[in-house]
């Protein structure tokens, strides 16, 4: 072993960071300006869903999805908004953006500009990764070559005019969310690096280029295996050396360096006993820590109630302070690599590496990342699939969940103010700010401005140039949005279901028996439509429930993602369905449900039983069911053979099913 002595000097600390936005860009300027008071040292900006996918506030598709999970922003107003009295020059600020991330960069330089900032000072990233949207998270616009360009577009731009800026941070966290194992973590976010830097090298001159390379990082997830956890950060380390080194050609080893920030693990908090989400919390932060070799450069935490609702700013404060108690009361950061030449720990990372180099070989032979995207996604959901199964039968042990479930009343979760609520005024008043907007601008400007940015799309111009003078000319997201999709198409990704068959089939028997006899009894196969309104993509649920009814023998037509109530209605009708599930994680659920309720009922189609899923406060459950909703599904209904049993004996008690 090793000997661990401790280091001349204390390393540096990580970033502390806390992913925050909400209702609106005056609200999260607060909330910015008070958490960075409080010691955090970076900005993590989470964007609401119309600013992620290329809509203003007032489209029809961001109904109730306005300032719900991150701040809206609309135009150049609400980006001088959200960073009022914050010197960017000073700042290192992180944006979770993808398919408008061209744009949302746009708006921080003009901003900046604004603010008498140098630009080429300006350090932060943009995480810019639409393959991981294509695979998990469903915020793309566009087909996944055009998607490409942009990505490599903004990298193009800020290796010219800002250096130290990082153009894409390739993200596996999501993967993990979507039921990746540790190998195909490894191996699809380094293929989708890969990918990148294969088009990226068409844009940028050849000695530049290892400093592109260097300007790479990553954003990963870490989960409860902490040691297997942190044996796949080191495989990360050792692997993206090799890539640079015998792919492209780098020789200076600071190129080659592993460079990433943390979210750790959001699947895993528990709705069930939520104050255990602290401990989960804290064990997966040593994940990417403890390990001076893989040690992450930035770290966010959740908040232990994330599963329940938005946490409030005190829950925030307590996922800070445990970074703080982490870097600068224990003795971590004092020591040298505590694991080199452990044999237990280089046996794990030499399997992690050698099953992500074997998948990232299949991946290569398909023509690499963005042709294997169907592939890639498949395998997410058979893998997910495992996971859930591996819970449902105790394999897996969830503490709370599955094992030792009797608990106390917990005194975190009671009272009113328990769960923060995003305000219900804060959609009207966005889009009262965005007409202002528009009444007030040049309008001959913008578009002039978009019909730039248009030919430029065409063109093969660089997008980056014609977005910051859209910008600066009063263009709103809506309008950016657009335009790209008039320029490179509209795209609906793959679900992964029908690929996916399960391996799984303990305890289907008595549930198939159950579909034959209803089916039996209409006459023909059950049939049940699963989709998700509004423009939450995070379809892991929904394609786990639409894979585990198709296994019991339903008849699935899985409608995808980013739906209107409209388009669900007429899925309904056009299928025959005899049931409809529909799944919401965006806080969305009460909108989105009402106008669908209204919908179906004038269409006749009221007696089609409605489920939906979803991080649903019990309060808003019962509004729901008040509605009209026959059945309401949290993260606690994890054993999804009795969703399949709750979902037969609906449609057997519907007088549709009577008849």
């Amino acid at each position: 072993m090793t000997d661990t002595k401790a280091t001349p000097q204390k390393d540096k600390p990580w970033l502390f960071r806390t992913y925050a936005g909400h209702s609106t860009a005056r609200a999260s300027n607060a909330l910015y300006r008070n958490n960075l008071s409080k010691g955090q040292t970076g900005l993590s900006v989470a964007f609401d869903l119309p600013t992620q996918t290329g809509y203003d506030s007032d489209h029809e598709l961001s109904k109730g999805e306005v300032g719900k999970v991150g701040v809206p922003v609309s135009h150049l107003g609400d980006m001088r908004l959200l960073f009022d009295a914050i010197p960017l020059e000073q700042m290192n600020t992180s944006m979770t953006i993808n398919a408008t991330a061209p744009w949302l960069l746009a708006l921080y330089i003009a901003v900046a500009e604004e603010q008498g900032a140098d630009v080429s000072k300006l350090s932060g990233t943009v995480q810019n990764d639409l393959i991981k949207e294509y695979l998990s998270r469903g915020t793309y616009i566009c087909p996944p070559e055009p998607s490409m360009r942009m990505i490599t577009d903004v990298a193009a731009y800020t290796r010219e005019h800002l250096p130290k800026w990082n153009p894409m941070n390739v993200c596996s966290y999501h993967l993990q969310e979507a039921g990746a194992t540790p190998q195909q973590e490894l191996a699809f976010a380094l293929a989708t690096a890969c990918a990148v830097l294969d088009d990226l090298k068409t844009k940028v001159p050849a000695e530049h280029f290892p400093q592109m390379v260097g300007r790479i990082s990553f954003f990963v997830n870490a989960g409860i295996r902490f040691v297997t956890e942190m044996c796949k950060m080191r495989a990360f380390v050792d692997l993206w050396d090799e890539i640079c080194r015998d792919r492209y050609g780098i020789d200076d080893p600071k190129y080659r360096r592993f460079r990433y920030g943390v979210q750790v693990n959001s699947l895993g908090l528990t709705e069930q006993q939520p104050e255990n989400n602290v401990y989960r919390i804290l064990i997966e932060a040593l994940a990417v820590t403890l390990s001076k070799k893989a040690r992450c450069r930035a770290l966010q935490l959740p908040a232990w109630n994330e599963a329940l609702g938005l946490p409030r700013p005190w829950d925030q404060q307590w996922s800070l302070r445990l970074q703080q108690v982490l870097a600068y009361e224990t003795d971590l950061l004092e020591y040298d690599d505590l694991f080199d030449n452990n044999p237990a720990i280089d046996r794990k990372v030499a399997e992690l590496a050698q099953g992500a180099r074997e998948e990232l070989a299949r991946i290569d032979e398909m023509g690499g990342a963005v042709k294997a995207i169907e592939y890639m996604k498949s395998r997410l959901v058979e893998a997910n699939a495992e996971r859930i199964a591996g819970i449902e039968t105790g394999e897996t042990v969830v503490v709370g969940v599955n094992k030792f479930t009797t608990t106390e009343p917990s005194p975190l979760t009671t009272g009113e103010d328990a769960i923060m609520v995003s305000d219900p005024e804060a959609e009207a008043d966005q889009i009262g700010r965005l007409n202002d907007w528009r009444a007030t601008r040049d309008e001959a400007a913008v578009k002039a401005a978009l019909a730039d940015l248009r030919a430029a799309a065409r063109d093969g111009r660089n997008v980056m140039a014609p977005s910051i003078a859209a910008a600066k000319a009063g263009a709103t997201t809506g309008e950016w949005g657009e335009t790209v999709r008039a320029a490179f198409g509209l795209y609906r990704g793959p679900t992964g279901v029908a690929r996916a068959p399960s391996n799984r089939t303990e305890g289907l028997e008595d549930v198939r028996e159950a579909v034959d006899a209803v089916s039996t009894k209409l006459g023909r196969k059950l049939k049940f439509v699963v989709g998700k309104p509004g423009l939450d993509g995070h379809s892991n649920g929904a394609e786990q429930i639409a894979a585990r009814a198709r296994d019991c023998g339903m008849e699935i037509a899985y409608e995808g993602i980013r739906l209107t109530p409209a388009e669900i209605v007429a899925a309904v009708r056009d299928e025959d369905a005899h049931v409809v599930g529909l799944s919401i994680l965006s806080g969305s659920h009460m909108p989105l449900m009402a106008d669908l309720m209204a919908q179906l009922r004038a269409e006749g189609l009221a007696h089609v039983p409605v489920i939906v899923g979803g991080i649903i406060p019990e309060d808003d459950a019962a509004r729901l069911r008040a509605m009209g909703v026959a059945q309401v599904y949290t993260p606690k209904d994890f054993k999804l053979n009795q969703i399949m049993m709750d979902i037969v004996a609906l449609v057997d008690q519907t007088p549709v099913a009577a008849e």
